[in-house]
């Protein structure tokens, strides 16, 4: 099937297409037994991290005619207007300027230097909280500190705080709270003492409904509890554009932490949106994790495209996404404390690439933005499994392990990744008709039994796979594995003529939602809207009216 806009784009797509062909006859285990070396060929190192992708429906021809596309796209030129900070994000007319915020030399521009200020800045916050000099209301020291945000202000620094549980310092408690559904705030603020907590108000434009209503919530848990509203400034910190809004919420102006217009949500936990990050695992560490993010920023800047890791994994979904038929990539971490890291590269991915026109406004017709989801192994084995090895969609999968675990418990870290090697394995090499009668002939199935069971337990086999391996999880290697993704994503983006920068889909439902809660709040709905929006309302009016 040929996408016009795109065949229109590569001279190189007629080859590709031709050469897809191939796979309706070629085996991955086949080209395994063919080629000893493999593995090596079809590997690659950055920043801590090995990439082997030798478990994917390429050859040789095909990364050649894939690195044909980067050529056509000008990838190399994009990634430097990336990385020099032109205006990659035409439609909002700025720059995507996240790399700025992981910079630990000096700093040379105004944005490296807003950076570096910034840092300092919150390295006395952060001080002043361990060491206990910060006091609350009451005079006692902070204990909890609670992140309110939502979108990227959640779901990064969330997941890093996960990811580095074994580095937390545990001088203070760190939580965090996203869902407008009062559920979350009530659970948590019932554990907690007014007196010794402390709130991150995380909010670009201290106008997002789900922070603001539950940052007002927290403010009126603290009045209740007998704070004054002038001490109010003891328990509230923003990060945020806008510093008025936050001063007239009654945060101390001193207080508020700036985040750019040049730092999409998705790519800000680099900045004083991670602050939460920094109270649990301490600058220190904070700043090993910016230190990954910008030796992978370094190598994408300055690999050739065929030995670059990020390319690489943008490469293969182009691949899958626009000749194979795929719609779809899993996440697999075989690592407990990286639970969190498929939700988050769910923004990162669908967020940033599940466009429907081209940068310069013009509809596509070829799929954009693939539906990304995981769960940490070995979980997965015993819930999705079943479809990766014998469903009928496909479904390339990234693995993430790590050769060495934080904890005593080293045979069942060896465990761990002996299963994590063998899912991928098994989705290799699969297992055919007769392997399975042979298995259960030995068995001692009778032949009436085996002619039944027999075609239940074929594996097709040949589904495709990375591996991405890490000596161990450090903050080091996982922000170069954040940086690697985040540069797939923007691969992505220009393989695809798409910006990946906005987010203009977010927008509408946000609208909507504003309007339904009016319509909610004055039982005055609009006739001229749908029936079953009308019946919802009307539903929902007739359970609270007492609202």
């Amino acid at each position: 099937m040929s996408y016009s806009k795109l065949s229109d784009r590569y001279t190189v797509w007629p080859q590709l297409e031709q050469h897809r062909e191939i796979w309706k006859s070629q085996t991955l285990a086949q080209l395994f037994a063919d080629d000893t070396n493999r593995c090596a060929r079809f590997s690659v190192s950055a920043a801590g991290i090995e990439l082997d992708y030798s478990k994917n429906h390429i050859t040789t021809e095909t990364l050649q005619l894939l690195l044909e596309v980067a050529r056509q796209a000008d990838l190399s030129g994009a990634i430097k207007r990336l990385l020099k900070g032109e205006h990659v994000n035409g439609t909002e007319d700025r720059p995507a300027l996240h790399t700025a915020l992981r910079h630990t030399g000096a700093p040379t521009t105004p944005e490296q230097k807003a950076v570096a200020e910034t840092l300092a800045k919150m390295s006395g916050l952060i001080e002043a909280v361990h060491s206990g000099s910060w006091k609350g209301y009451t005079g006692e020291k902070i204990t909890d500190v609670v992140n309110i945000g939502i979108g990227g202000s959640d779901l990064g620094p969330r997941m890093v705080a996960k990811a580095l549980t074994p580095y937390h310092l545990n001088k203070v408690n760190v939580h965090f709270v996203a869902n407008i559904d009062g559920a979350e705030l009530s659970d948590l603020l019932a554990k907690l003492n007014p007196a010794s907590t402390l709130f991150l108000v995380a909010s670009k434009s201290f106008s997002t409904q789900e922070t603001r209503e539950n940052a007002l919530s927290a403010r009126a848990w603290m009045l209740e509890a007998g704070c004054a509203q002038q001490d109010l400034a003891k328990h509230f910190v923003a990060i945020s554009s806008r510093v008025d809004k936050a001063v007239e919420f009654g945060i101390a102006e001193e207080n508020v932490y700036p985040i750019w217009d040049w730092v999409g949500g998705r790519y800000s936990l680099w900045s004083a949106i991670g602050m939460s990050i920094a109270f649990a695992v301490g600058m220190d560490n904070f700043n090993r994790l910016r230190a990954g993010a910008e030796a992978m920023d370094k190598h994408f800047a300055e690999a050739p495209l065929e030995k670059n890791l990020p390319v690489i994994l943008g490469l293969l979904m182009f691949w899958y996404g626009e000749f194979m038929g795929s719609t779809t990539q899993a996440i697999l971490p075989y690592a407990h404390h990286l639970a969190l890291l498929p939700s988050y590269l769910q923004q990162l991915e669908m967020e940033s690439n599940g466009k429907s026109v081209t940068r310069d406004g013009k509809p596509v017709d070829y799929p954009t933005g693939a539906i990304v989801w995981g769960t940490e192994g070995t979980n997965g084995q015993h819930s999705f499994h079943q479809l990766l090895h014998q469903g009928t969609s496909l479904v390339p999968i990234d693995f993430i392990a790590t050769l060495k675990g934080h904890d005593n418990l080293k045979h069942q870290h060896r465990l761990l990744f002996a299963n994590c090697v063998a899912q991928s394995q098994a989705l290799l090499t699969g297992r055919s008709l007769e392997m399975a009668k042979t298995e259960l002939k030995a068995q001692g199935f009778s032949d009436e039994e085996i002619a039944f069971l027999a075609p239940h337990k074929v594996h097709p086999g040949n589904r495709p796979s990375n591996t991405l391996l890490l000596e161990q999880l450090t903050p080091e290697t996982l922000g170069a594995l954040i940086a690697a993704y985040e540069h797939k994503v923007y691969t992505l983006g220009v393989l695809l003529d798409i910006n990946s920068f906005d987010q203009w889909g977010v927008e509408l439902g946000k609208l909507l939602g504003t309007h339904v809660n009016i319509a909610i709040e004055t039982t005055d709905i609009p006739g001229d809207w749908d029936s079953s929006t009308q019946h919802l309302i009307r539903k929902f009016c007739s359970a609270n009216t007492d609202l």
